[in-house]
């Protein structure tokens, strides 16, 4: 798939968080239908919740059915945001106002071609209340496996939105998804340029101004929102997901970076995948903010850390040794 850009898509081209979105991805991971590296450990310990999950609400394996790669996913159980600060209340209020037609529609383009359905499955697609049995499936997801650690991931995305959408303004596309994912690159061009997604849709379409939403995820992968007239939107993986959960697990074996620089202080390093302030590292990583502020202090001075104030804001990025040390530790 190609996305062609022009210069004025850089003024209009949003980021945006999904709670619903995160609540989809979480219940795909935990069913093993999704990988992300890093959350193992969330994986493991979530699994149990998981699967009472499954068995008290049958609209779980329902919307698990409809995954497909490389597919049509029905988009009115997953809508991209519309690039205003939304709660998962408000997203989930557009999925129960989806008119039965459109769901039905939907749901018949997910299905068709794909594997059979599990019979509790195909009794919910046909049932006059679809769609308030899948939207209480996605709120009974949101509730079990997101909610209660909601803060934290938050906190991980707005960082990384942050990061992302500075980057846009002041360096242009490039700058901005260039380590997005290994599966997207930015092609330049003198009056437009591209973003190349490599996936099995061989077109090409325009923003001709409207610009991009894009979605930082901790749950998910990444993937495009090209159906109008909703928004194109692309969801990618944001920086510093494998240290969201806080403390390292105690399973992980000390590594050499943890021996150099003290276990706590290497979780910090980690955390800094994307500039952060003390504020959103307590918040992501669940320590105290006297705790995060003498780690930061130390690696400041040890030449691993650099700190830059706009305003009242203090905002921490690793150096370039300090990258060299996170990524090869």
């Amino acid at each position: 798939m190609r996305i062609e850009v022009t210069s004025a898509d850089v003024a209009v081209s949003r980021y945006a968080i999904s709670p619903l979105g995160e609540a989809m991805s979480a219940l795909r991971l935990c069913a093993g239908q999704n990988t992300v590296t890093g959350l193992t450990p969330w994986v493991t310990r979530t699994r149990p919740t998981f699967e009472q999950l499954r068995r008290t609400v049958p609209a779980v394996d329902a919307l698990l059915a409809l995954q497909r790669r490389g597919a049509y996913n029905a988009d009115f159980i997953q809508p991209p945001p519309d690039g205003t600060a939304r709660e998962f209340a408000d997203e989930l209020a557009l999925v129960r106002a989806t008119p039965l037609a459109r769901a039905r529609a939907e749901l018949a383009r997910n299905l068709a071609g794909h594997r059979t359905p599990p019979a509790g499955a195909r009794r919910i697609y046909d049932s006059p209340e679809v769609v308030d049995r899948l939207a209480d499936g996605i709120e009974a997801a949101w509730a079990t496996l997101v909610e209660p650690e909601w803060p934290r991931l938050r906190a991980v995305l707005e960082r990384d939105l942050l990061y992302r959408a500075g980057r846009l303004l002041a360096y242009g596309w490039g700058a901005a998804v260039a380590d997005l994912d290994p599966r997207l690159r930015w092609i330049p061009g003198p009056a437009v340029g591209f973003l190349d997604i490599a996936d099995r849709d061989p077109r090409t379409y325009s923003l001709t101004g409207r610009g991009m939403l894009f979605v930082p995820t901790v749950f998910g992968a990444l993937m495009s929102y090209v159906e109008q007239p909703g928004p194109y939107a692309i969801v990618y993986r944001a920086a510093g997901v494998a240290e969201l959960l806080g403390s390292p697990d105690p399973a992980r074996p000390v590594d050499a970076l943890d021996r150099l620089v003290g276990r706590a202080r290497a979780t910090v390093l980690r955390a800094l995948a994307a500039p952060a302030t003390p504020s959103q590292l307590v918040a992501q990583l669940g320590l105290s903010l006297g705790g995060v502020g003498d780690h930061l202090a130390v690696l400041r001075e040890a030449g691993l850390v650099t700190r830059a104030r706009a305003g009242r804001t203090v905002r921490y990025r690793r150096t370039s040794l300090g990258d060299a040390l996170a990524e090869n530790g």
